[in-house]
């Protein structure tokens, strides 16, 4: 797998420098009396640089679509651009990869254009929880890419890998943890009611939550670092100095095969699996090749591909892909995912952000 420079969060938050254009390659006949192009929108940096050298120019080869790729901004800035040319008729990427919190955003003012099943020929190989739909039920986005948070530890200070999330709550491990300090991307909610309470329904009201955040509370006494730069993290993981945590699969993967003291393990409750979709600006012109590039994008063959050259997590079954089994477990596991509650961050955002601050990171 080619080395990766920055993990899933670090891609969306490092810009790339200027539009990268994949060239046009040997056109379809059917295609040849008129130039085909698409502009998609994806997360900035090493991200964009991948799918610029990797994916845009299989699928041009494939369809004979060009692909001018556009580096997003970061958090919920792409949606507001989005948004706001939509209202004047403009489209500044027709498909953009998008968090679920802003696919779900976006919904409220029908931003995204349906995606037609039918034309998706791998529809039914994808996993239900990448199909993100509006109430009605009609498709307003596709799984593009995903990866995991899993529970990591410094293979110095702690011999034997840890099997389960209890094992943050462990008075053993008093000022031993580093863990992401927002509500909305360290998912530790999601966490803690699926170790302790059942599942992530058990959130499914306020009196849950809050008994959640409690739960949550008793881990302080064993947190040395709440994270919001990764770097830090990673090298206080590598050095011994905050010998356990959250961190993301591949990087530390990754930092394992390059001699680094670091494993990352999936606990018997499940990695958390987090992810980004495709989805189509109202605004866009562009529908037909739209679908034809998340078609493409959903065929076995190219999720297997950016699974080995990008990092990524396929969004397809396993049975349907043609990953190696030490190529299938460097980006993903069959412990079924802890699935982040996003809802919970549309609707209930600013309560939650408030309690975690009161009773967590206070």
């Amino acid at each position: 797998m080619t080395k990766i420079l920055n993990h899933p969060m670090s891609r969306r938050a490092v810009l790339g420098a200027g539009v990268a254009s994949a060239g046009l390659l040997a056109m379809p006949s059917i295609l040849r009396a008129q130039d085909k192009s698409i502009k998609i929108g994806v997360y900035g940096g090493y991200f964009k640089k991948s799918f610029d050298e990797h994916i845009f120019p299989e699928f041009t080869k494939a369809t004979g679509i060009a692909v001018e790729s556009i580096a997003e901004p970061t958090g919920e800035a792409w949606l507001v651009q989005l948004e706001q040319a939509a209202k004047a008729g403009q489209a500044p990427a027709d498909i953009s990869m998008m968090s679920q919190v802003a696919t779900l955003k976006g919904q409220a003012t029908e931003l995204w254009t349906p995606i037609d099943a039918a034309k998706i020929k791998n529809h039914a190989n994808l996993l239900d929880h990448f199909i993100n739909k509006y109430p009605d039920g009609r498709i307003a986005g596709i799984g593009a890419v995903a990866w995991y948070i899993t529970l990591v530890t410094n293979t110095d200070v702690f011999k034997e890998a840890p099997t389960s999330w209890a094992a943050l709550w462990d008075p053993a491990n008093a000022d031993k943890l580093g863990l992401l300090a927002l509500a909305s991307n360290s998912f530790l909610l999601e966490v803690t009611a699926t170790t302790f309470m059942g599942g992530t329904k058990a959130l499914d009201t306020e009196e849950g939550i809050l008994k959640a955040l409690e739960k949550l509370a008793e881990v302080k006494p064993n947190v040395r670092l709440w994270y919001r730069d990764e770097a830090q993290f990673e090298q206080a993981l590598k050095s011994g100095e905050i010998p356990m945590g959250q961190y993301y699969h591949d990087v530390t993967g990754l930092a394992a095969a390059d001699g680094q003291p670091v494993r990352s393990t999936f606990p018997k409750e499940g990695g958390i699996q987090d992810s980004g979709n495709w989805v189509i600006s109202r605004a866009s012109t562009k529908v037909d090749e739209a679908h034809i590039f998340i078609d493409h994008m959903s065929q076995p063959a190219v999720q297997s591909l950016m699974s080995r050259k990008v990092g990524t997590a396929p969004t397809l079954k396993k049975e349907v892909l043609d990953l190696k089994p030490e190529e299938f477990a460097s980006v993903s596991s069959d412990i079924p995912p802890i699935i982040p509650r996003y809802d919970l961050y549309t609707t209930k955002a600013d309560w939650i952000n408030q309690k975690w601050t009161e009773l967590i990171v206070g």
